[in-house]
C-alpha cells in the first residue's frame, strides 16, 4: 500500500532498503498494542464491562497510565545513556519484548467480575516495555538516513504503524467482536474461535493477538536493520552511561534550543497522551458504545491517520518538522474543544443544537456523528505530531549522542504526563463529570503550542 520510497537526499542512505524497511516494521509491529489494547478495545472494555462502576474504572485506568508514565520518565534517560555506551540496541529491544509479550497474553484472564488489580499490573508492564523499546528503536533512526530524510522516514514509519493497527482492528471488529445481545459480529457471523462477547472474550483476545503480531513483525528489524557494534561491557556501560547522562543534563543548560524543544514537547505530549489514552473510554462512557462502535471509531481514525502521516511526511520534508508539529497541535486543540463541547442533543457548548432522536444502527444520534467528525481531526494530527517531533530531535543531535538524547526525549514525553491523567482523575472524581476531566487536556495542548512557537529549528541552532 505504500509506494517505494526514494531515500536519496542531501546525504546518501546509510542503510540498505531492507534495513530501512526492517526499522519501519517496528512501528507496524508495535502499533496494534496501542490501537486495540490501550485505546479502542481493551481500554473501553476495562472501563465499561470489567466492573459495575464505570467512573471508578475510568479513574483506575487513568491511574494505571499515571504509574506507567512515572516509571517510563524515570528510567528512559538512564537506559538510553547506557545503550550509547553498551552499543547494540537490539538486545534491549528483545529483552523488553519478552516482558511485553508475556504481559499481553495475561490480559486474556481479565474476565468481568475478576479482580482489576491483575490487568492493571499487566498493563503497566506491557506499557513500560513498549515505551522502553521505542527509545532504543528511535535512537537507531539517525544512523539509517541523512538528516534531510528523517522527517519523511519517521512519518512513513508512523503511517505504516497505523496501517498495521487498522488491519488488526478491522479483523477484530468484523470477525471477533460480537454484540452481547445477538452474539453476532457486525457481518452477522458467529465470532471466530467461539468467543463469547458476554464474558468479554472478544475484547480480552486483543492482548494475545497484539503479542503474536509484535513477535512476528519485529523480526525484520532484527534480521535486516544495522545495529551499533558491541561497546563497553555491561557493568562498565552502566557506570559510563550514568556519567554521560549527568553530563548531558548539564550540557542542556548550554544547548538552550534543545532544552526549549524538550520542555515544549513535555507539555504538549502530555495532552496528546491523555487524548489517546482517554478519548476512547470517554466516548464509551458518554454514548454507551460497545466493542463494535469503539472498534469502528478506531478504524475511522486510523484510516485517516495513515493519510495524515503520508501528507505530513511531505510537509516535513518541504518546510520542516516544526511547522508540521504546529499545524498538528492546532488541529488537536480544535478537536479536543469540539469533543468536550458535544453531548446528547448539542455541540459547541450548546451553540449548535442537534436532533436528539436516535435513527438506530451505529452512531445513530447526531451528537455521535459530530463526535466522529472531531475525531477525524484527531486522526489527521496525532500521528504527525509525534512522528515529526521525533524527526525534530533527530535533526538536532549527533549520531553518537542519539541514545541518551532520545532517552531524555522519552523523559520529556513522560516526565509530567501523569499530570494529564492525574488532573483528569481528580477533576472527574471531584465533579463526577468526565467532560470536565477531558477539558484539562486543553491546558497541555495550548501551553505546549505556545512554547514550541518560540523554539528554534533545528533545536541545536542558536
Amino acid at each position: 500500500m505504500l509506494n517505494r520510497i526514494d531515500w536519496t537526499g542531501t546525504q546518501p542512505p546509510k542503510a540498505t532498503e531492507k534495513g530501512i524497511w526492517g526499522w519501519m516494521f517496528f512501528d507496524w509491529a508495535a502499533q496494534p498494542f496501542f490501537t486495540m489494547v490501550t485505546t479502542f478495545i481493551f481500554g473501553p472494555y476495562f472501563v465499561s464491562r470489567l466492573t459495575d462502576d464505570p467512573v471508578s474504572a475510568q479513574t483506575m485506568w487513568s491511574n494505571m497510565a499515571t504509574i506507567s508514565s512515572v516509571i517510563i520518565a524515570l528510567l528512559s534517560p538512564v537506559l538510553g545513556s547506557i545503550a550509547d555506551q553498551s552499543g547494540a540496541r537490539k538486545p534491549w529491544i528483545g529483552f523488553f519484548a519478552i516482558i511485553k509479550i508475556a504481559s499481553l497474553f495475561c490480559l486474556w484472564f481479565a474476565a468481568p467480575g475478576s479482580p482489576v488489580l491483575y490487568p492493571v499490573i499487566f498493563m503497566i508492564l506491557a506499557s513500560i516495555s513498549a515505551e522502553f523499546s521505542i527509545v532504543f528503536n528511535d535512537s537507531m533512526m539517525p544512523r539509517l538516513v541523512g538528516k534531510h530524510e528523517v522527517g519523511r522516514l519517521s512519518n512513513t514509519a508512523w503511517g505504516l504503524g497505523y496501517l498495521g493497527g487498522i488491519i488488526v482492528l478491522i479483523a477484530v471488529v468484523t470477525l471477533l467482536a460480537a454484540s452481547p445481545e445477538s452474539g453476532k459480529t457486525i457481518l452477522g457471523l458467529d465470532p471466530l474461535f467461539g468467543l463469547d462477547p458476554k464474558t468479554g472474550q472478544d475484547a480480552r483476545i486483543t492482548g494475545p493477538i497484539s503479542a503474536v503480531w509484535y513477535l512476528i513483525f519485529i523480526l525484520p528489524m532484527f534480521f535486516f536493520t544495522p545495529d551499533v557494534g558491541k561497546g563497553l561491557p555491561f557493568g562498565t556501560a552502566v557506570r559510563s552511561g550514568l556519567r554521560e547522562l549527568k553530563n548531558t543534563l548539564g550540557e542542556l543548560r548550554e544547548r538552550r534550543g534543545i532544552l526549549a524543544f524538550l520542555i515544549a514537547r513535555m507539555v504538549y505530549q502530555d495532552g496528546v497522551n491523555g487524548l489517546l489514552i482517554l478519548g476512547g473510554i470517554f466516548a464509551a462512557g458518554m454514548f454507551g458504545w460497545a466493542t463494535i462502535e469503539i472498534g469502528i471509531y478506531g478504524i475511522i481514525l486510523n484510516v485517516v491517520a495513515i493519510f495524515g502521516c503520508l501528507i505530513a511526511g511531505r510537509i516535513d520534508k518541504g518546510v520542516g518538522s516544526k511547522v508540521t508539529v504546529v499545524i498538528s497541535l492546532t488541529m488537536l486543540l480544535l478537536a479536543t474543544i469540539g469533543i468536550i463541547s458535544t453531548g446528547p442533543g448539542y455541540t459547541l457548548f450548546g451553540l449548535m443544537p442537534l436532533p436528539a432522536a436516535d435513527s438506530g444502527g451505529l452512531f445513530g444520534t447526531a451528537a455521535e456523528k459530530a463526535y466522529i467528525l472531531y475525531g477525524l481531526l484527531i486522526g489527521l494530527a496525532f500521528g504527525p505530531v509525534q512522528a515529526s517531533s521525533r524527526s525534530y530531535l533527530a535533526r538536532s543531535v549527533n549520531i553518537e549522542e542519539a541514545g541518551r538524547y532520545f532517552g531524555i526525549y522519552a523523559l520529556s514525553g513522560r516526565a509530567t504526563s501523569f499530570m494529564a491523567t492525574l488532573l483528569f482523575s481528580l477533576m472527574t472524581y471531584i465533579s463526577g463529570s468526565p467532560r470536565l476531566g477531558m477539558a484539562t487536556l486543553i491546558l497541555f495542548l495550548a501551553g505546549g503550542l505556545v512554547l514550541l512557537i518560540r523554539t528554534p529549528y533545528p533545536a541545536d541552532r542558536a
